[in-house]
């Protein structure tokens, strides 16, 4: 009876048809490996009993991309924000398992991964989100390394199409005011006023309390954000940095904004009767529910159609607000600090192109400052001398 090997014991010899063939007994299984050289052989005998060393099992060979992926996920549910564990999960089961699950991990190569690349942006799929696939995997398989599953992250030998900067849509002055005149009358007249003027993304807007406003300092304090999840729903978590937590200032036209936008809602909620949901919110549906950001979306854009504007995000009128503070000569820290920015330098690394104005200004008072002015001297009067004797 033959004998079997142990664990780490293997064994390389050469086929009849001049292939090489590797073989490694692991938990009382035989792995085979075939090759062209036998240094290829070798070298995957050495890699094979490293991952042993390293926890490996039998059954771990067996496991395939998609096996992989689930526990990945279930496992990293409790270390990340909600927002990025359901973006991970959204953009692992519709571009990469697709694709990819039924390849067993320890076989999964580079160039099948570059295929996926290559396919997803041949099929139209924006380059921003071949990116997140590829940090997605390189972020699981880099795991799955570390737990010795496999020898190498197979991630390392593809290349990502490179990212191309988005390019933002900036209303102007004249094109501002039209589209605030579209909004006049509008049960969210007060959310675009303040989209405008403080400069807050579209989820900070939709998670304002009227708890968060102080009319008497005119203050409006930014406590958290709405988000959508396709595990939870819609729902509510804190800013994601400690500069985005921040108190912004308001003008006396914001307020009265507000208030008309309160005087408003007061009469929605006895309309809605028993339907209406109170969450104490600013800005709510007619029944006073949080505010979908898809339905928002459609709202802006009839607005836009209605002013007669280009299409635009709503997102770009954070980048309206913030260009037209930089370019009044708001400071840059003040500008930043409202936009809740961690740093000045990361607000002028995102605007410093779109404000030319101020080049122009710099230029302007640099040639003032630089302007030979000729001095014309006026010799001192001569006077007689007088000589004093002791």
């Amino acid at each position: 009876m033959a004998k079997r090997r142990s664990n780490h014991e293997g064994s390389i010899y050469r086929r009849r048809n001049g292939t090489w063939r590797a073989q490694v007994t692991l938990d009382g299984q035989r792995l085979n490996y075939s090759a062209r050289t036998q240094r290829e052989c070798q070298g995957w005998l050495k890699k094979t009993i490293g991952r042993i060393d390293n926890g490996m099992t039998y059954a771990s060979t067996k496991t395939t991309l998609e096996e992989y992926m689930s526990s990945w996920l279930k496992s990293s549910k409790s270390s990340l924000r909600e927002t990025t564990w359901s973006h991970y999960n959204g953009v692992t089961q519709r571009y990469i398992l697709p694709e990819l699950g039924q390849i067993k991990l320890i076989e999964l190569r580079g160039d099948q991964i570059q295929t996926l690349y290559d396919h997803l942006v041949d099929e139209g799929i924006g380059i921003p989100t071949v990116i997140k696939v590829h940090n997605v995997l390189q972020s699981a398989l880099s795991l799955a390394v570390k737990a010795g599953k496999i020898g190498s992250n197979p991630v390392l030998a593809t290349r990502p199409p490179r990212a191309t900067s988005r390019e933002m849509s900036v209303l102007d002055e004249s094109q501002l005011n039209s589209l605030l005149v579209a909004s006049k009358g509008h049960r969210l007249e007060a959310l675009y006023h303040l989209a405008v003027t403080t400069g807050m993304r579209q989820m900070e807007l939709l998670g304002l309390k009227w708890t968060d406003l102080d009319w008497d300092k005119q203050t409006l304090k930014v406590e958290r954000q709405l988000v959508r999840s396709s595990v939870k729903g819609i729902r509510f978590i804190p800013p994601k940095t400690k500069s985005g937590r921040r108190t912004l200032s308001l003008g006396s036209k914001s307020i009265s904004a507000l208030r008309d936008h309160y005087n408003r809602q007061q009469i929605e909620k006895p309309a809605a009767g028993e339907s209406w949901d109170e969450n104490g919110l600013i800005f709510t549906n007619t029944l006073g529910k949080p505010i979908d950001p898809r339905n928002l979306l459609r709202d802006f854009k009839k607005l836009l159609k209605v002013a007669g504007l280009p299409e635009i995000r709503f997102h770009d009128l954070r980048h309206t607000s913030a260009t037209l503070m930089l370019n009044q000569g708001i400071p840059t820290m003040v500008v930043s600090r409202r936009l809740g920015h961690a740093r000045p330098s990361i607000t002028l690394n995102i605007y410093g192109h779109l404000i030319p104005s101020m080049d122009v200004m710099a230029a302007d008072k640099l040639d003032e400052l630089v302007t030979p002015i000729e001095l014309h001297q006026i010799a001192p009067e001569t006077s007689p001398r007088i000589n004093i004797e002791a």
